[in-house]
């Protein structure tokens, strides 16, 4: 069994990006903001240490609107932000690594309405941006600068779910890009659908004549997705049902076989919540969700051979509505943005058991959603 968990270990850190291979003493670690009707002017800005956990405030990187949800691109050169209005927008940056400063680029259209999310693919020639209001996703190339040229594909979504509040028509809520780069796979809360689209380069950044659809249960809410490391898992966190589903995941033809449904509440928790976010530690063995209403992270464990999950516990957030939060590359820390009582904390992530263990007092920010890292070189 030694030697078997010995060489999962390998493969996993083989399969990291090469910039996480060696993770660099400091990063510039970025939180979006909603800035209508808040007090927020935008995108902000820290200096973080993980070798120590000191964290410095650099202020306002960028002033934009409402600028929800952010991703970096590969080359830790560039920032993209939707800009989360009925109008919807994306916007590019080039990062100033020393200062930590944020260069408007360009905006485009984010071809609906509501843009919740945004990835790249993993050799950074295309951005995915999914359109929460409309139901859509769109792909744009993403020139050698930085910046973006116009929607080269797009995907209307249609059709409906059982909850007449919520599901009327389809709520793209997520785009992520599987390990080998291979397929896209966006959550589509309105219709209870994970959809995979192939990635082609030579057709805009992805194919849209159909998908590969995995089903979630009627009334579930699917929002966002993360996968292990190595590809062979999928799982879902389910934001009307406060549930994440477990997938065995076929790489070659992007399909999945459901394994398992868990609670991402204590058993005995009586109140309202919605799930918000869901990532993967590094090492993959852990999984962590976010419960706003509980306000905290749900942890699991990750069985090395099934890639089924045993829950683990709860770590309060130290504040209301968590929606957002992202590890570092070194895998150490974990950043949690409370939206509605506008702060961030700290947590140092217990390599042997997957705890969370709160360091120093939250950091005040009006109204975080995501937080990303770039590296400082």
């Amino acid at each position: 069994m030694k030697a078997i968990l010995a060489l999962f270990a390998c493969f996993l850190a083989a399969a990291q990006p090469k910039d996480q291979k060696k993770a660099p003493p400091e990063w510039n670690v970025f939180v979006g903001t909603y800035t209508q009707p808040q007090k927020s002017k935008g995108i902000y800005a820290w200096r973080f240490q993980p070798a120590s956990g000191k964290l410095t405030a650099l202020g306002v990187a960028a002033e934009t609107s409402n600028p929800s949800f952010l991703a970096v691109h590969p080359n830790q050169k560039f920032l993209y932000a939707v800009n989360e209005n009925n109008n919807g927008t994306v916007t590019s940056f080039a990062i100033d690594e020393a200062t930590g400063k944020l260069k408007q680029l360009n905006q485009v259209s984010s071809k609906g309405g509501g843009p919740c999310h945004l990835t790249t693919d993993r050799s950074g020639r295309f951005l995915y941006v999914a359109n929460y209001n409309t139901g859509s996703v769109a792909a744009y190339p993403i020139h050698d600068d930085g910046s973006l040229g116009e929607a080269s594909a797009f995907i209307q979504h249609t059709g409906s779910s059982v909850n007449p509040q919520r599901q009327k028509g389809p709520h793209a809520h997520a785009t992520v890009m599987a390990p080998d780069n291979h397929y896209l796979f966006t959550a589509d809360l309105g219709l209870d659908q994970v959809i995979g689209y192939r990635f082609d380069a030579n057709r805009g950044g992805m194919i849209t004549d159909d998908g590969v659809v995995t089903k979630i249960a009627p009334g579930s809410g699917p929002r966002h997705v993360a996968f292990r490391p190595d590809g062979r898992f999928l799982y879902v966190l389910n934001e009307m049902t406060s549930n994440v589903v477990a997938f065995r995941y076929d790489a070659a033809k992007g399909s999945t076989e459901e394994m398992q449904t868990l609670s991402t509440l204590p058993a005995d928790f009586k109140g309202n919540n919605s799930g918000a976010e869901i990532m993967v530690h590094r090492s993959g063995t852990y999984l962590y969700t976010s419960n706003r209403g509980h306000d905290s992270i749900a942890i699991f464990r990750i069985d090395l051979t099934s890639g089924k999950l045993t829950p683990a516990g709860h770590a309060s957030t130290r504040g209301k509505t968590p929606r957002g939060f992202a590890m570092d590359a070194t895998g150490q820390w974990l950043f949690a943005g409370n939206q509605n009582s506008d702060n961030m904390s700290l947590f140092r992530i217990d390599q042997k058991t997957g705890n969370l263990n709160p360091v120093g007092d939250p950091i005040d920010v009006f109204s975080p959603v995501s937080v990303v890292f770039s590296a400082i070189k």
